[in-house]
């Protein structure tokens, strides 16, 4: 028996008209369709791609823990992998769905590593939080011979600071529980002023706003923080 083919596929960051022709043909035609879900129960990507989704499909939701050990996501990733490799075998077709970009600090990726040594796999990008967020904002990432820095918010306090003092443009992600973290680093640089935050870009509930008008009781989450130090003109 042939076996399936595994598609890893960029949804995009929310609004559903994001998602590309390839998408939403393979999500559509795909036997078993793989998403996660968060704690609380949302299962985001699957509601960016419901429309696409066609009667009679399999669906696998999987749960990843919120926490900075590794071990926990781990074993969550070793036993959907079990599940699919079983699915794969059989010569189904899969859809696993990823906000936003697969490659681009997805989730996804750790599962694809896991398969794509095994079965025919192929990825589908997406249009990513961080390129949506600057579209939303009307405002480019960066022009010219600008340099542009992607940061975590996860990261190391002094880390995070060190990148922020030489870069003409930064892009902040991951930023959720970091939010005060990553607001006092801005501050302490000198670029609250430059900094702008877009929370759930192009959702129905997206919401726009300059660093400095965020209350200290105020915690965006599903956020980017975009920074322009200045250097190159816009226009």
């Amino acid at each position: 028996m042939t076996a399936g083919t595994l598609f890893v596929v960029g949804v995009g960051p929310g609004d559903p008209e994001l998602i590309t022709l390839k998408a939403a043909r393979i999500i559509a035609a795909a036997d078993i369709v793989v998403y996660p879900v968060t704690e609380s129960g949302d299962a985001l990507a699957r509601g960016i791609a419901q429309a696409h989704l066609g009667g009679g499909q399999t669906e696998i939701g999987f749960t990843l823990p919120m926490r900075t050990e590794r071990t926990p996501a781990q074993d969550v990733y070793d036993d959907v992998c079990g599940r699919l490799t079983t699915a794969l075998e059989a010569g189904r077709t899969v859809a696993l769905l990823c906000e936003g970009d697969p490659f681009f600090y997805g989730s996804a990726m750790y599962i694809h590593d896991r398969l794509s040594t095994q079965f025919p796999t192929e990825v589908v990008p997406g249009v990513t939080s961080l390129t949506a967020a600057a579209t939303r904002l009307g405002r480019p990432l960066a022009a010219r011979d600008d340099v542009l820095k992607v940061l975590p918010g996860t990261l190391d306090r002094s880390v995070l600071a060190r990148e922020l003092a030489d870069c003409d443009a930064a892009a902040i992600i991951k930023v959720g529980r970091h939010f005060d973290k990553v607001r006092d680093v801005i501050g302490e640089a000198g670029l609250t002023e430059a900094a702008s935050v877009v929370e759930r870009a192009t959702r129905d509930d997206e919401r726009i706003r300059s660093l400095a008008e965020i209350g200290d009781d105020d915690m965006p989450y599903f956020s980017t923080i975009l920074i322009y130090r200045g250097g190159e003109a816009w226009s």
